[in-house]
């Protein structure tokens, strides 16, 4: 004969599956999440806002991406940084472009390639990358712009992905184009390096720049709040070590964004919400 439950045990387990069924809804919240970051350094004398844009993957932002342009210019950022697989090797490039045709009206843009570009036909590749020149934007390929803003420079340098590098007008290998752009260490300009893979933390610390921005990760895909920062991650596997967030050695900081991408994503992401990365530098 089964055993009925006391009204003391009703209780606890119809408050148990509340909290579970919050915990869960809470966990699939997808809202765009504006994170910041504050470095300073004796390099910056004015602030500069940096907006870090990756893993967009063409997803959707509303009508005309407007939930995320909004977003961007809400923030004011001075410059953007756009780290990589901005657009996607499946979805249609509709989403991304009319991001990109908007920011560059706007704003100081700075874009690298990641893995989901490389996975292109070859067609599409350049297709995007026309895209790109034909709305100013550069794509640094290991290659090095110096800016000025609020009347200081600034060096933002780029790497591709190693994925791109069959397409890449740049033939170089991801470690000579990381030498190619590594700079002086006695330069006065803070240096910042875009590049898609942050797996690559250990190698850009034998560089010399100030600042380091990348994506790929999806922050782990899922996440629980103070215990785990990341499942998984491409090319780091179960816990990665560099899902999202900020990491230092020495006078090096990485800042890896957990990305834009939503319904591309094979498994839906867990209290892990798309991120806009915004840096001030003061």
């Amino acid at each position: 004969m089964k055993q009925k439950l006391s009204p003391r045990k009703k209780k606890f387990r119809i408050i148990f599956l509340i909290i579970a069924a919050l915990f869960l809804l809470l966990g699939l919240d997808q809202r765009l999440y504006i994170r910041h970051y504050v470095l300073e350094s004796d390099k910056i004398q004015s602030p500069v806002r940096i907006a870090l844009l990756t893993d967009l993957h063409s997803c959707y932002y509303g009508k005309n991406q407007e939930r995320l342009l909004t977003a961007i210019e809400n923030q004011k950022p001075d410059v953007i940084a756009l780290g990589g697989d901005i657009f996607d090797d499946v979805l249609s490039d509709e989403n991304t472009e009319t991001v990109i045709a908007s920011i560059a009206e706007k704003y100081l843009c700075y874009y690298v390639t990641g893995n989901h570009e490389g996975w292109c036909t070859k067609e599409k590749f350049q297709k995007n990358m026309n895209f790109l020149q034909q709305h100013g934007i550069p794509v640094l390929s290991g290659k090095t712009e110096k800016i000025n803003i609020q009347n200081q420079e600034i060096a933002v340098s780029g790497i591709d992905d190693p994925d791109t590098l069959a397409y890449s007008e740049n033939k170089n290998n991801t470690q000579q184009q990381m030498q190619a752009v590594n700079p002086d260490a006695q330069s006065p300009a803070y240096q910042i390096l875009l590049s898609h893979r942050p797996e690559l933390f250990p190698e850009y610390q034998n560089l010399h720049f100030d600042l380091v921005l990348c994506g790929h990760a999806h922050g782990g895909q899922w996440r629980i709040p103070y215990l785990l920062n990341g499942l998984y991650a491409p090319n780091q596997g179960l816990f990665p070590q560099y899902a999202g967030g900020e990491y230092s050695s020495g006078s090096l900081t990485m800042i890896v964004s957990r990305g834009l991408a939503r319904e591309s994503t094979k498994l839906p992401r867990f209290y892990n919400r798309p991120e806009l990365v915004i840096i001030d530098l003061q």
